[in-house]
């Protein structure tokens, strides 16, 4: 992370906003580019301070996102994660028409608990039916299973990353703190803007 760092102050590096800046323009372009050519982004950030803002700027831009818990596979074994959401259908289904009342109440909590399970790991994702097109990572340290399996697969990755990560293991790295809820939330709403905007571009060009 050298070329990104200002200076070091009391042992702490500090980033050179420049770099943020410049990262920041370069994974908005792209993603608002990728976008334009009807292809998905999908959210990743499952660390405490990022999860609420991951789901809530991924579904206000109305993209897939991954808040809770990576399940290994998710990319590289998609036809399985596939098979779950079938599932988690199923159960709902279930639920709505009253069938799971005429099994026992054992058999019903844990339906329920396969249900809520299920639920949880994967509701960001229920409605992503292909591979997506780039994924939008805060802090790619942590989330270096969803890295692997991107880069396994030649997914683009745009990262918020700290000095403590690789930027080469990403595509655009955006330099900065991926522990400050501040800085995921700014992170986090400019991608999830940019994919508004490629998405209204998108609309243009097929009127024109």
């Amino acid at each position: 992370m050298k070329p990104f760092i200002f200076g070091k102050q009391n042992l702490i590096h500090i980033i050179n906003l420049r770099e943020t800046v410049k990262g920041l323009i370069t994974a908005c372009r792209f993603v608002t580019n990728l976008v334009q050519t009807k292809k998905d982004i999908l959210f990743v950030g499952t660390k405490w301070q990022a999860q609420d803002i991951t789901a809530r700027e991924a579904k206000r831009c109305g993209m897939h996102y991954v808040s809770e818990r990576w399940l290994g596979g998710a990319l590289t074994n998609f036809d399985t994660i596939r098979s779950r959401l079938e599932r988690l259908e199923e159960l709902e289904k279930m639920k709505d028409t009253g069938e799971i009342n005429q099994y026992s109440k054992k058999m019903i909590s844990s339906l329920n608990r396969e249900y809520k399970k299920i639920l949880t790991n994967l509701e960001g994702i229920r409605n992503m039916t292909k591979l997506p097109g780039a994924l939008v990572v805060v802090d790619p340290r942590y989330e270096h299973n969803a890295i692997k399996e991107a880069k396994k697969l030649g997914i683009p990755t745009v990262c918020l990353a700290d000095t403590d990560c690789d930027p080469d293991m990403v595509d655009i790295c955006v330099p900065g703190n991926d522990d400050a809820i501040r800085s995921i939330n700014l992170f986090l709403s400019k991608t999830a803007d940019a994919v508004l905007a490629g998405k209204e571009q998108l609309v243009t060009l097929t009127k024109d």
